[in-house]
Formats: structure tokens, sequence, C-alpha cells
């Protein structure tokens, strides 16, 4: 675990997960990072504002009727899932794109000692 991260910036009240007068706070930068990209790729128009609300709407909603908990652990998931089927609907990266970036991932993550910090090493 990383630790706590918290993001400050003036306009930070306006975004989801507002956990303080401080802006919001993750458990795990991945969490951070994932809003990132999808609000980079809205202002970026690769996805519309429409079509990031209606994807992770979607993803919410099969959640909480598969039974999984309200809790900071299922929003991050369906965030992330929502965030891959979007980009995976856009044809900027298509699903086995995705797929073996999260392979190489993990076996970077694998392969890197304990405390050390994880690095891709593309192609390997």
């Amino acid at each position: 675990m990383l630790g706590r991260v918290t993001l400050s910036e003036p306009d930070m009240t306006q975004r989801p997960m507002h956990g303080s007068d401080t802006g919001p706070e993750f458990d795990e930068a991945w969490q951070a990072q994932v809003l990132g990209m999808a609000d980079r790729l809205v202002e970026a128009g690769v996805i519309s504002r429409k079509q990031w609300a209606e994807c992770l709407g979607e993803e919410l909603r099969r959640a909480a009727e598969a039974g999984a908990p309200d809790d900071k652990d299922t929003y991050y998931n369906c965030v992330l899932t929502a965030l891959e089927k979007l980009l995976d609907g856009s044809g900027n990266v298509n699903r086995d794109e995705l797929d073996a970036r999260v392979e190489e991932w993990r076996q970077s993550y694998l392969a890197t000692p304990h405390g050390e910090p994880v690095e891709l090493r593309h192609g390997s």
C-alpha cells in the first residue's frame, strides 16, 4: 500500500469523493490516477462528459445489483472498469492492447523486489 494520497487544488470541492476542506482523499495512488486520466480524456474530447457519466453510472448500478458494498473500493473499481470500456469503445485502445498492458504491469510487479518501485519493462 502506498499510503494515503491527498490532492489539493482550488476547484477540488467539485470533484467526486470530496473528503475534507483540502480536497478529495484517496487510499491508493491509482485511485487519483484513474480519475485524472478520465478527466484528461474528457478534456481532450476522447470521451464526452455524458459518455463518462452514463458508463460510470451503469457500472455503479451493476455493482449495486451484484451486492457489492457501497464503499471506496467498489467506487474506484467501477471507475476503472468504466474507463477501460470507454477506451475500448473509443477506438483509441482496444481490449487486446489493454489486456496486454495489464499483463506487462503484472509481470513487472511480480519481478520487482519488495519495496522497490515497479517499472514497466515494455516488451518484457
